[in-house]
């Protein structure tokens, strides 16, 4: 009969008819403390797990195990000869029937009745919260710019492999989304995207601006692969974004029209000094938002290897170390450029946008235009600031210093 039960069970996970297994009634005059166990589908990780509950009499105990894990504890803890003790009860429920093992300790018998719960409950493992991007529109279909891009199949189910990446698209949308909400929407916004690849984040963040917050929207994606701006505006076309369009170019060539009122400029990873041109093209264009993920710090390293020969400080030492000289190059390249994003009347503030776990370029700056920073003893104050940071760590310049004075 435990084979039988077994059998039920590995069955309804295999056909996904399977809801959750109760254990009771532990025999066992040496332990009185558990009472039962509950167990239920989880899937951490993207695997399919079992997930105990050992409910004791003062506490509860969780423990997760693999399919094949734990289907054997089971067997263990309904059979009568174990040491440790056993349940003298089991049910299996499922979508189609429950199915109850009874009296193992002296007469076992098992018998099926009516399912008593006829939906599976969710196996997420935590819990699942609405995203800002869906892989569907309204009417249930998959959106074809995510089928294109790889992130999704045709029935609108995220790919394994492209798991990480749209949790990227979704926390850089729902970072935005608070700062997006504030602009004026009496006029269309103008987005321009620097540097922006296949176009993930691109097309991610006119879907959210067009469909989600109703806004009337203009966005360019500037890109200087010819095949990826070819790729991206037959996605664009095929998607119906009609005021969504890629040009091929390079961040530090492509010139924003003045008539065209750039209200959002963004640059993602864009290696070393693009990212200054990027916020440089932000500043030229009066850009009421400036949003950078910057990727490959090598200038202010190179400027901090130059000058350690001649300069000693107390933090000198870190520069002995690659990977801390990496870090503190980093650091230190980002704060410059807030600090100068200051000057030009820019709030600015530096945020993670995602967990390191799905990628180490994970630090995000926002500048937001406050014409309450224009005043000369507040650009003073910042610019004391980023002329003492040069002195310490002996930087003689920082790229977008030279772009902003020439």
């Amino acid at each position: 009969m435990l084979h039988q039960f077994t059998e039920k069970v590995k069955e309804s996970l295999e056909n996904g008819s399977f809801i959750k297994i109760t254990l009771s009634n532990f025999l066992n005059n040496e332990n009185q403390t558990l009472k039962k166990i509950l167990i239920r589908k989880t899937i951490i990780k993207r695997e399919e797990n079992l997930t105990f509950v050992y409910r004791n009499k003062t506490n509860d105990i969780t423990k997760n195990y693999t399919l094949d894990e734990g289907i054997k504890v089971i067997i263990t803890f309904l059979t009568k000869e174990n040491q440790e003790g056993f349940f003298n009860q089991a049910i299996l429920f499922t979508t189609d029937f429950d199915l109850h093992l009874k009296n193992i300790s002296k007469k076992p018998s098992i018998f099926s009745q009516k399912p008593t719960q006829k939906q599976a409950i969710s196996t997420s493992h935590d819990k699942q919260k609405k995203r800002a991007i869906q892989t569907k529109d309204k009417k249930g279909n998959s959106k074809s710019y995510l089928q294109a891009l790889k992130i999704t199949d045709p029935t609108g189910k995220v790919y394994k492999n492209a798991q990480d990446k749209y949790k990227q698209i979704n926390q850089y949308i729902e970072i935005l989304s608070i700062l997006l909400k504030q602009l004026p929407s009496e006029k269309p916004l103008q987005i321009t995207d620097m540097g922006a690849g296949k176009g993930y984040l691109t097309f991610a963040l006119h879907d959210y601006l067009k469909n989600n917050l109703k806004l009337k929207v203009n966005t360019v994606g500037v890109e200087f692969r010819k095949d990826l701006v070819e790729l991206c505006n037959e996605i664009a076309v095929a998607s119906n974004f009609e005021n969504l369009s890629f040009v091929e170019g390079t961040i530090e060539d492509y010139q924003i029209k003045k008539e065209d009122k750039t209200n959002i400029l963004i640059a993602l990873h864009a290696c070393d000094t693009a990212t200054d041109d990027a916020i440089f093209k932000g500043i030229e264009a009066d850009a009421e938002l400036i949003v950078v993920a910057p990727c490959c710090h090598k200038q202010i390293r190179r400027e901090i290897e130059k000058g350690r020969k001649e300069l000693q400080n107390q933090l000198s030492p870190l520069t002995n170390y690659g990977i801390f000289l990496e870090r503190q190059a980093e650091m230190l390249t980002d704060t410059m450029r807030c600090l100068l994003l200051n000057c030009c009347g820019y709030q600015t503030k530096a945020v993670q946008f995602i967990s390191d776990t799905h990628t180490p370029k994970n630090v995000l700056l926002i500048a937001t235009k406050k014409t309450s920073f224009l005043e000369e003893d507040m650009k003073a104050k910042h610019l004391k600031e980023f002329e003492q940071l040069k002195s310490f760590f002996g930087i003689e310049k920082h790229y977008l210093e030279q772009l902003i004075l020439k």
